[in-house]
């Protein structure tokens, strides 16, 4: 009979994470909002449903915005205090947050795979390159560092799809660099991990507040205060040109990542077994990332020979609870991903295939739930089966914006132009690959596609560490980040400084305050 992995139950880890965090929580459990240099105010509770099987995992606090306004408050009082402590003695409390994370990692993981629906394998790939990555920047933030003073308070609003290797890395580098940070915790999911990961930071001494609600309410707090100096977000364009709109006549640092129609051309080229592994790994979190491949751009003549690399590949995936073995003694399962976000994401991906085949589009292939993958009778409304959609009409919005989601979309091509014009559709991207025997012409091609990161026969990725990251046109606004720009984002250098990021105009560059 198939059962729950032994040690991962949600009671189970609630109260491992309870009994790790007290204070973090209320006297029912619930998790609080770390506030003014405590935990506090449990605000208005909005129920949270795992991806898994749709079980209740607990509540949201959604603060009010005053309350939001008063951990701004108090973080400006507390950056300067901050920024006087010596690099030595910050590297000291940072490097103890690590080893407290290290302590708790499996827990963090599981907890996770609850609340966001990765598999066991990606969920320990977010703790570990969270991990990992502030401890590079342990051993390289001194030089990064030397001539430069922090910016004073960082806000960041983030996505729920990778809440330690992409937002609470930033934070613990942005205190790295003398700041004090602010974070709201993405209203899909997370919450308890954070809370968690929180809760050590400022047991370690680290000034780092983290509130809860809606985006839009909680705005004047995190975006357009006054007390806030610098502003990290990732999401998509919608909130993400709300968020600009409020930024640009303000003096304020900021770095905003959103979506783009990530393309692979594949022109001239014969290496399929590579170009198989790739497309494979590319489906990586049901495609739930802003780095994720989802529209092919194939040389015409070479489609048949491509879709005999494709279609055996996504017939292949293997989809289902991330969470579900055989026996006590199995591993966790061996699965490609596990749920989308929620069940209302299912529902828009299923909106959006049906409006493309309904415009013309050609179904190639639509994938479906192998029922020994779940529990009898569970809960399966958040789970989608990859799909691969020929010709989706201009007129769709699947065309001409990111599906976030396991849905590929080809388009077929007679000429290098044709390629390029189809590659760039979305105005700028975050990634681009192209698939090429003649590396000359992948140069070329490489040089007129409009995304930050190209790659030539191999898939590019956000990245950390000493590699830049950001975008080009709608995919990005700001500060680009990563490796010494990370730290060049929150900090301030010479006067008449210049930071390398994709601004308004796209050509001139603002000056360090």
């Amino acid at each position: 009979m198939p059962q729950l992995l032994p040690g991962a139950d949600w009671p189970t880890l609630t109260a491992a994470a309870r009994a790790l965090a007290p204070e973090a929580f209320a006297a029912d459990g619930h998790p609080l909002n770390l506030l003014e240099g405590r935990w506090g105010d449990p605000g208005r509770r909005k129920p949270t449903l795992s991806p898994i099987d749709g079980r209740p995992l607990g509540s949201y606090p959604m603060l009010e915005l005053e309350a939001a306004r008063r951990a701004v408050r108090f973080a400006a009082e507390e950056a300067p205090v901050w920024a006087a402590v010596p690099l030595p003695e910050r590297c000291r409390r940072v490097a103890e947050c690590l080893g407290q994370l290290r302590a708790v990692r499996d827990l963090l993981v599981y907890l996770l795979v609850w609340e966001i629906g990765k598999t066991v394998k990606s969920a320990g790939g977010d703790v570990d390159r969270c991990i990992d990555g502030v401890e590079w920047y342990l051993g390289q933030v001194e030089g990064m560092c030397a001539g430069r003073r922090p910016v004073g308070v960082v806000s960041n609003i983030a996505s729920w799809n990778y809440p330690l290797s992409v937002l609470f890395h930033s934070v613990l580098v942005q205190a790295l660099a003398g700041n004090a940070v602010v974070s709201k915790t993405p209203t899909s999911g997370g919450l308890l991990a954070l809370t968690v990961c929180h809760a050590l930071a400022r047991r370690c001494g680290l000034p780092v507040a983290l509130v809860s609600g809606s985006g839009g309410q909680l705005s004047d707090a995190l975006v357009r205060n006054e007390g806030i100096d610098c502003l990290a977000f990732v999401g998509g364009k919608t909130h993400g040109r709300d968020v600009a709109a409020g930024l640009y006549d303000r003096d304020k640092r900021y770095m905003l990542e959103m979506e783009g129609v990530n393309a692979y051309g594949v022109w001239e080229f014969s290496d399929w077994d590579g170009l198989a592994r790739q497309i494979r790994a590319g489906y990586e979190y049901g495609k739930q990332r802003c780095t994720a491949y989802v529209r092919f751009v194939v040389q015409r003549t070479l489609f048949p020979r491509f879709l005999e690399t494709y279609l055996p590949v996504v017939r292949s995936l293997q989809v289902g609870h991330p969470l579900l073995v055989d026996g006590p003694g199995d591993p966790p399962p061996n699965l490609d991903f596990g749920p989308q976000i929620s069940a209302s994401k299912v529902e828009e991906l299923n909106g959006m295939v049906g409006e493309a085949v309904g415009a013309g589009a050609v179904p190639l292939f639509r994938g479906g739930l192998d029922p020994a993958r779940f529990f009898p009778d569970q809960d399966t409304s958040a789970y989608f089966a990859p799909v691969t959609l020929l010709g989706v009409p201009r007129s769709c919005r699947l065309y001409h914006h990111e599906p976030f989601g396991p849905v590929d979309t080809i388009v077929l091509v007679d000429r290098v132009e044709e390629l390029v014009a189809e590659m760039n559709v979305s105005n700028g991207a975050l990634v681009a690959s192209v698939a090429t025997d003649d590396p000359a012409v992948g140069r070329a091609i490489a040089g007129e596609l409009r995304a930050f990161k190209v790659g030539v026969n191999r898939m590019r990725s956000r990245g950390d560490r000493a590699e830049a990251f950001g975008g080009i046109g709608q995919s990005w606004k700001g500060c680009f980040v990563g490796g010494e720009h990370l730290v060049r984002a929150v900090t301030l250098g010479p006067p008449g400084e210049r930071l390398a990021g994709n601004f308004p105009d796209f050509t001139s560059l603002p000056e360090a305050r």
